[in-house]
């Protein structure tokens, strides 16, 4: 299976040394011109559960997709704001029959890829996999992961079973849900809080779970959240998402993982997804008439640490 990554940091990285190892034809593609070159000329570099791993994966600037021949399955991996003009730029690439698969973070990415992708050929989903950008070209991937996919377009169950055993064949975990929208929001509700609030505590997410705070805020986040998905008719079980966010702070599986909102401002000075995650959360607030001050408060936050650090 010929698969593009369109979007190669970390998590796209990972994902396309996985794929290439279980023996598709996979190609990068990536708007970072130095970790382009860097893949290039030496090979994507992983500390891969330990292991140093070089692999030659072909990789593209997205300017020059134009100039790569068709692919079966394009896989999203941009930031979220990101999003669009990655899909502007890879248009040449989606023929009639290319199916994909987005696995953003974030709330309502299907609104822009139905600008550019027929429904029927569009898949969803949320991945617990990490994995961390140390530099241009170098990644580390570390523990285990899974992913749950969804067909939008109607009586594509089938196909959508096919992709996640397409997936599940290079060790990734992928299995079809029925209700992927629960599915993105529990996963939202991760990165509701562990991002932002490692990003402005500077801390790793078993740093933020023993603060004396951290089951609080969580907790309130959570709220805010299950309170918006519940005018969507997304009723969240509330008590198992705080328990499922808070297992985030075991430093025997992910706890001494930085999340990516931190990777990409205070290590990276990247400007972060914060307006698709809480932010989300907020003008969705302000719309359905629903108090959302956590989130409101943390978004402005993050804007604040952008600006203290001259992100552009």
């Amino acid at each position: 299976m010929k698969i593009a990554i369109a979007g190669a940091g970390a998590m796209g990285s990972r994902f396309g040394l996985m794929l290439h190892q279980g023996r598709n034809e996979v190609l990068l593609i990536d708007g970072w011109a130095d970790h382009v070159q860097q893949i290039k000329e030496h090979g994507l570099k992983a500390n891969f559960n330990g292991e140093e791993v070089v692999e030659q994966l072909p990789i593209v600037l997205q300017s020059e997709v134009e100039k790569e021949d068709q692919v079966d399955l394009i896989i999203l991996f941009t930031k979220a704001m990101q999003l669009e003009k990655m899909l502007q730029d890879i248009q040449s690439l989606i023929k009639k029959d290319t199916e994909v698969l987005c696995l953003l973070n974030g709330i309502g990415h299907e609104d822009i890829i139905e600008k550019f992708v027929p429904m029927e050929n569009i898949y969803i989903g949320n991945t617990m996999w990490t994995a961390g950008l140390e530099g241009p070209g170098q990644v580390k991937l570390f523990g285990n992961g899974s992913i749950e996919l969804q067909n939008l377009g109607a009586g594509k169950e089938v196909a959508a079973k096919k992709l996640a055993d397409k997936l599940s064949e290079s060790g990734l975990n992928a299995h079809f849900s029925d209700n992927i929208h629960y599915s993105i929001y529990r996963k939202a509700c991760v990165n509701g809080t562990m991002n932002g609030l490692c990003t402005i505590l500077d801390v790793n997410m078993a740093e933020l779970g023993r603060t004396s705070t951290a089951h609080k805020m969580v907790e309130t986040i959570v709220n805010e959240f299950a309170k918006v998905a519940a005018v969507e008719n997304i009723e969240l079980d509330i008590p198992e998402v705080i328990a499922h966010c808070e297992s985030c702070f075991d430093p025997e599986t992910i706890g001494l993982h930085y999340p990516s909102m931190y990777q990409d401002l205070i290590k990276n000075h990247r400007l972060t997804e914060i307006d698709y995650i809480n932010g989300a959360i907020s003008r969705k607030g302000k719309k359905y008439d629903i108090a959302t001050p956590y989130c409101d408060f943390l978004t402005e936050l993050v804007h604040a640490k952008e600006d203290s650090l001259n992100v552009k």
